[in-house]
C-alpha cells in the first residue's frame, strides 16, 4: 500500500486496515525508512493476552530496558545487512 500525506502532514488509512490494526500507532525511525506499529488501547493488556503470564512478577523498567536494547541490536543488525547488500 502506497500513501501520501495531505498537505499538513497526515496520513490516511483505509477502513478495512483501520478496523484490522486500529487507529494508534507508534513510529520507529529506522535508519533508512520509517515503520508503523498498531498500539493497542491498553498496550500492557494487549501484551497480556499475547504471552498470557509469561512476564508475571518481572520489573517494568527492566522489561522497558531489555527491549530497547533488543530493538537496537535488530536495526543494527538490520541496517548492517542492507549495508552489506548494496555493496555487493
Amino acid at each position: 500500500m502506497s500513501k501520501s500525506t495531505d498537505e499538513r502532514g497526515r496520513l490516511y488509512f483505509p477502513k478495512d486496515v483501520r478496523e484490522r490494526f486500529g487507529d494508534r500507532y507508534r513510529i520507529a525511525e529506522l535508519p533508512r525508512h520509517v515503520a508503523l506499529f498498531p498500539v493497542d488501547d491498553d498496550p500492557l493488556e494487549g501484551i497480556r493476552a499475547a504471552v498470557g503470564d509469561a512476564f508475571e512478577g518481572m520489573d517494568v523498567d527492566e522489561l522497558k530496558a531489555d527491549a530497547r536494547t533488543s530493538v537496537t541490536q535488530e536495526i543494527q543488525e538490520e541496517t548492517y545487512r542492507r549495508s552489506r547488500n548494496s555493496e555487493d
